[in-house]
């Protein structure tokens, strides 16, 4: 038999096998190559964005940029409303404006929620609580982008053709498909145990987050105040980028288009709402009364303003925050 040596192992430590440095790194340089893999794969989109700006009124689009910034001020708000302790403000806004490019990079807000709910660990909360904060901060921007949506369709009842929205036949399948998933959630909770204790242990949680966030009136003003001004920015940028390119709708009613835009697309599951987005938020200006042509570059440059734009920044900003271990 012959012996092997085995390397020295200091007394009370067991050999590192993960290469965590290594892969902070790789953490580091991940986002900016999807970036660049995104933006190859929509260049066409980008190029015919980039050329309908050069044509717009330039203070128009500047006040769709400023309205774009303060929606992560907005959403700063609402994560910080959504906790009872106060988290770091400047890590708190950069952090907003990384998990835009996250978001931007999986499918329905997976990556904003995972850079948040990493953030809020970071920050010492537990996870159980993060993950509540997570959930009342979504449920509140939920309930804030359909007020906002039923209000503008009660104030102006003809300003949008809600049956240009859906295709023929396209109602009863969706319904169809939205009783089925119901069915089957309900059906897991009722026979799997394991799952109806731990959704039922999430729910005690997020209720006692909820409680203990509205026995503070500055933590609720800002949870339902950024929940409302979240969306209501994101519609006022469509509607600057609508009066730049002078599209023939007024700025009420693009807004209104946006939300219901918006709203629609909830349940698509593309990275960012890519492609999704643009053909939903077409429609909608169409549905307002907007001209095909004239609506398709107002959503181009729009979305070249509101996602394109701070792609790249924002996937430098979120490389610093995990090198920094922010996140």
């Amino acid at each position: 038999m012959t012996a092997v040596q085995l390397p020295d192992v200091p007394e009370g430590r067991l050999p590192r096998r993960v290469p965590t440095r290594q892969i902070r790194q790789i953490l580091v340089l991940l986002p900016l190559l999807l970036v660049s893999f995104v933006a190859v794969q929509h260049r066409s989109v980008l190029v015919e964005g980039f050329g309908h700006l050069r044509h717009a009124q330039w203070p128009w689009l500047l006040a769709a940029v400023g309205a774009t910034c303060l929606t992560w001020v907005a959403a700063s708000f609402t994560r910080q409303g959504a906790v009872v302790e106060r988290l770091p403000r400047r890590r708190l806004l950069a952090t907003q404006f990384a998990a835009g490019a996250a978001n931007h990079l999986l499918p329905t807000g997976l990556g904003a929620g995972a850079v948040n709910l990493r953030f809020m660990t970071v920050c010492g909360l537990p996870l159980a609580r993060s993950s509540a904060a997570l959930a009342l901060y979504l449920l509140a921007e939920t309930i804030g982008r359909l007020t906002l949506l039923a209000a503008l369709l009660v104030a102006f009842p003809g300003a949008l053709r809600l049956g240009t929205l859906l295709p023929d036949g396209a109602v009863g399948p969706l319904l169809l498909g939205l009783g089925a998933a119901v069915v089957v959630a309900a059906g897991v909770l009722a026979f799997v145990r394991r799952i109806r204790t731990a959704v039922c242990s999430f729910l005690r949680t997020a209720l006692g987050e909820a409680r203990s966030v509205h026995t503070r009136p500055a933590r609720a003003l800002a949870l339902w105040g950024g929940s409302l001004a979240f969306p209501a920015l994101q519609a006022t940028g469509l509607a600057t980028v609508g009066l730049a390119l002078g599209l023939p709708v007024p700025p009420v009613h693009m807004a209104l288009a946006y939300l219901a835009a918006t709203c629609a697309v909830a349940l698509v599951p593309t990275p960012g709402g890519l492609g999704s987005v643009e053909a939903a938020l077409v429609v909608a200006l169409v549905a307002t009364g907007g001209p095909v042509a004239v609506a398709t570059a107002v959503v181009l440059a729009y979305r070249i303003i509101t996602v394109w734009l701070p792609l790249v920044p924002g996937a430098l900003t979120l490389g610093a925050l995990v090198r920094l271990k922010v996140i």
